[in-house]
C-alpha cells in the first residue's frame, strides 16, 4: 500500500467527520458542499481500492489474510458513498451525523488496512 495515500485518506476522512459533525451540532442537513467533500474522500478511497487490487494482482501480499485485506479495502471504498446516499434519504441533522460517523469509521479502517498490509512504523 502507499503510505502517503493511506494517511491522506485518513486525514481527509477525519476532516469530513469534523465538518459534518459541526453541521449536526448546528442542526443542519448535508448540503452541496458536504457532498463535494464526500466526493473527494470517495475518490481517494476508490484510488486506494484500485491500487490495492493491482498490488494483489502483481503478487504482493499483505502480512495478514488476503480475504481480510480485500474486505477492509472494499469497506473503505464504500463507507462514505453509502453514507452519502443515506444522508440524501435523511434530510435532517441526522443525515449529517450519519456521514460524520461513516467518515470516522473510514479513518479507523485506514489504520487497520495499514496494519493488515504490514505497516509496523519501523
Amino acid at each position: 500500500m502507499i503510505d502517503a495515500l493511506t494517511v491522506a485518506l485518513g486525514v481527509t476522512a477525519l476532516a469530513l467527520a469534523s465538518w459534518c459533525g459541526f453541521a449536526t451540532y448546528r442542526d443542519q442537513p448535508t448540503k452541496d458542499w458536504h457532498f463535494i467533500g464526500m466526493a473527494v474522500v470517495t475518490l481517494l478511497g476508490l484510488v486506494q481500492l484500485v491500487i490495492g487490487i493491482v498490488q494483489l494482482a502483481r503478487g504482493q501480499r499483505p502480512d495478514e489474510s488476503v480475504a481480510i485485506f480485500v474486505a477492509y479495502l472494499v469497506g473503505s471504498g464504500l463507507a462514505v458513498p453509502i453514507a452519502a446516499f443515506m444522508s440524501l434519504a435523511e434530510r435532517t441533522r441526522w443525515g449529517s451525523a450519519t456521514v460524520a460517523a461513516a467518515a470516522v469509521v473510514l479513518a479507523v479502517l485506514e489504520v487497520r488496512l495499514y496494519d493488515i498490509w504490514g505497516g509496523t512504523g519501523a
